[in-house]
């Protein structure tokens, strides 16, 4: 027995006689345990095995920048992808017809299929089939009232974009819903993206869930923020076709058509 151990059994042992003498309760005395040291050659025992661990279930892909071949991805901000279950679009300002409508519905809606070129103001373009429903088809369920001119879009990394009504009722302006025959891939703007192939990309909003019918023009994000026009309009100068293989090469304003 070593000092320390020797005067707990002293001080228990005066406590235990206190007990007895004085509240008449008989303690029994336990000697405290030692640990056992294994004889040489004996089974050393393994420790408890740590209790199973739980994966973290996956939360929803994230959204953000990449250089990928053929048709880069670019987005304001990084972003959960959109659940297109949950999803719903939202449809109000100078309307007749407001209202909320859910990915089966708007899929539903006729739509129309075209090969355009998306072309951005880093001088990069990329070509795909797009295919969606027109601002005809739209206006015709919403019907917007005659004194709307604009249309305000916001999108779900908090991007927003404001478009002339003359401006989406041009040939080959499309609300897209698919990319290249299949449903518009996470990364390119799902469930719901604008393409207006003769304007750079940034007036092609993508991850759209609210439209605003207005009579009130605006800037759009990045010409707010940045030196870029209002209109988006593609002006002549130099395209690095990244599905062509990269190269430059001129193009004179508008959209691009040459190839």
């Amino acid at each position: 027995m070593n000092r320390r151990n020797f005067i707990r059994a002293v001080l228990l042992t005066g406590v235990a006689s206190w007990l007895r003498a004085c509240l008449g309760v008989r303690v029994e005395m336990t000697p405290p345990p030692t640990a056992a040291t294994p004889s040489a050659g004996a089974p050393v025992p393994s420790p408890s095995p740590a209790p199973p661990t739980v994966a973290p279930t996956a939360g929803p892909k994230m959204l953000g920048n990449e250089n990928r071949e053929g048709f880069f991805i670019r987005y304001y901000r990084a972003f959960p992808a959109p659940d297109r279950n949950a999803w719903r679009l939202r449809v109000q300002g100078m309307v007749e017809s407001p209202g909320e409508f859910d990915y089966p519905t708007v899929l539903g809606w006729p739509s129309v299929a075209q090969v355009s070129r998306m072309k951005c103001v880093e001088c990069w373009s990329a070509k795909a089939k797009w295919e969606g429903f027109t601002y005809d088809t739209l206006a015709a369920i919403v019907k917007p009232l005659p004194t709307a001119t604009h249309v305000r879009f916001d999108c779900a990394d908090e991007y927003w974009e404001v478009v002339s009504i003359e401006e989406l009722r041009a040939p080959r302006v499309l609300f897209v819903l698919k990319m290249n025959d299949e449903l518009l891939p996470d990364e390119y703007g799902s469930p719901l993206r604008m393409i207006l192939p003769s304007k750079y990309g940034y007036k092609g909003a993508k991850a759209v869930h609210t439209l605003t019918f207005t009579d009130k023009d605006g800037p759009g994000y990045w010409s707010y923020v940045g030196p870029y026009s209002i209109s988006g309009d593609i002006e002549p100068g130099m395209d690095h076709p990244l599905d062509l293989g990269g190269g430059a090469r001129p193009i004179s304003g508008g959209e691009i058509t040459d190839y």
